[in-house]
């Protein structure tokens, strides 16, 4: 039986997969680090409370052998680039980082399409140093997630990002052979594929787009 550590439980994929790794029978534990208690009940889970700030702070509570990172943030809810770049990138690099040192082994990050050090897109460029330092602490498996539009029911009703969603769901009918990664992927799906490839053989570093992650969900 393994351990898994989550960060972003309180997010759209984070409270999926939180659901996926509750129910995934090769788990005896899964931690949560959240800002605020979970009204989640259940045997597995283990909650912990802290944030950035505190996360140094609570090194024997980093403890697992997966850790999946679904940190993010957007420039509209955190327009200081400060802080934009610390929930970002500095928390999930440092949460990995602290996870590695305790003896973890896999690490599970959700970045995006296009994510690239040397992107013009504050965006994108951050999500390329998200996983060129993640790749650095040198974990013996690297499960990298490329999602393009994160589609699906939200709680909160934001109305300019439900029209941009429903306009994404009905061009990625036309989006195929390797224009097949910008298609739109529900949040509850992008979680089931990194669930289920914690299940699976892997290589040392292993970057998944829309294809890859569908492959993941279809039953073998």
């Amino acid at each position: 039986m393994k351990n898994a550590l989550l960060f972003g439980a309180t997010g759209f994929v984070g409270s999926h997969l939180l659901g996926e790794l509750l129910g995934n029978p090769t788990y005896d534990r899964v931690t949560v680090v959240v800002r605020r208690p979970l009204s989640n009940v259940h045997p597995k889970l283990n909650v912990v409370i802290g944030d950035f700030s505190s996360l140094p702070s609570l090194r024997n509570d980093i403890v697992a052998d997966d850790v999946f990172l679904t940190l993010g943030t957007t420039r509209k809810s955190t327009p200081n680039s400060e802080e934009y770049y610390q929930v970002d990138h500095d928390y999930p690099v440092l949460a990995a980082r602290i996870a590695k040192e305790n003896g973890a082994t896999s690490v599970f990050v959700v970045t995006s399409v296009g994510a690239n050090v040397q992107s013009r897109s504050v965006y994108l460029r951050t999500k390329g140093e998200l996983e060129r330092d993640i790749i650095a602490l040198g974990y013996e498996h690297t499960h990298i997630f490329r999602p393009s539009m994160i589609t699906g029911s939200r709680d909160e009703h934001r109305s300019n990002e439900t029209l941009l969603i429903a306009a994404w769901s009905v061009a990625s009918a036309f989006l195929i052979g390797p224009l097949s990664r910008y298609k739109g992927m529900d949040g509850k799906d992008i979680a089931a594929a990194m669930n289920q490839a914690s299940m699976k053989p892997a290589k040392t570093v292993t970057i998944y787009h829309w294809a890859e992650m569908r492959a993941l969900l279809v039953p073998v």
